[in-house]
């Protein structure tokens, strides 16, 4: 019987962990195909096979410098709009979410419950369906096609998502509040001083969130910013390249281009994923 148990035991095991092998290499395929052509030396555009004869960083250097391009494709520039815009809205959306959580969980007035409960509902809804607002509302203040724009609608309303990070404030005692009002501190020090101390896991998680939005979005920064290449982000610059105008001079540049993109916010994620995962679960907590 234990003998049977066991053999059953090994044999799904193993089916387990077949499935998952094959799930994982058709994930990973594609950015191993990314990787490799990012570095293709022949060819312009696509190849009937996966491991490139000839390896080069001509790409790399032709995308950073323009070499024999076209004007009106400007990585450098696009990168580093993505950049400006991606810190801005980083910032300032941190500061809100974790102001917006700790008030939540720490101070007590009437329309406590009921802001609660709109902020959760309006968290229901998808982005996209205010989108087109945005965009008329940016118009009339002759804010379209800028970068402030951008920062505008990716920081406003980031507040509305407070549950993980209240969820983290409610975890950490009152007590220290009460201790701290005695010595004579106010809810602004108790704030700044004491409590985000403590709560590097639920910031360092809130940072991440908050650069990884503004970073890797495509269709908001496409309808405001149209055909103004000069203001593009990354994301709508690598999709102009693969347009019929540009993908036969472009396309291994392009895939340089994805591997730059990927390369910041990989690297960001694997140095804080210790606390990003502290604060995620941390965050869970009914409060």
């Amino acid at each position: 019987m234990i003998k049977s148990y066991k053999a059953r035991r090994i044999i799904s095991n193993t089916l387990i962990y077949i499935i998952l092998a094959i799930m994982c290499l058709i994930w990973v395929s594609p950015f191993a195909y990314l990787l490799l052509h990012s570095f293709r030396g022949e060819g312009y555009v696509t190849v009937n096979y996966l491991i490139p004869h000839e390896f080069t960083f001509k790409n790399y250097i032709d995308l950073f410098l323009g070499t024999g391009g076209d004007a009106s494709i400007n990585f450098p520039r696009w990168f580093l709009n993505t950049l400006v815009v991606a810190i801005f809205s980083c910032v300032i959306s941190t500061i809100s979410v974790l102001a917006v959580s700790y008030s939540l969980s720490r101070l007590r007035f009437g329309a406590r419950k009921k802001l609660m409960n709109v902020g959760m509902i309006l968290g229901m809804f998808p982005g996209f369906m205010t989108m087109i607002a945005m965009y008329y509302l940016l118009d009339a203040m002759h804010l379209t096609r800028t970068l402030v724009a951008l920062v505008i609608c990716y920081s406003c309303g980031a507040g509305l998502g407070f549950q993980i990070s209240k969820g983290f404030f409610d975890t950490i005692p009152r007590a220290l509040d009460e201790a701290a009002t005695i010595d004579g501190a106010n809810k602004n020090q108790i704030f700044w001083k004491i409590i985000l101390p403590m709560s590097k896991p639920i910031v360092v998680y809130t940072v991440l969130t908050s650069f990884i939005g503004p970073w890797c979005d495509f269709i908001l920064a496409k309808i405001i910013m149209g055909d103004d290449r000069a203001n593009y982000t990354v994301a709508i610059g690598l999709q102009a390249m693969t347009t019929n105008e540009f993908i036969q001079a472009y396309y291994k540049q392009y895939l340089a281009g994805s591997v730059c993109v990927a390369v910041p916010i990989t690297i960001l994620f694997l140095r804080m994923q210790k606390y990003y995962v502290e604060g995620v679960t941390a965050g869970g907590v009914k409060g």
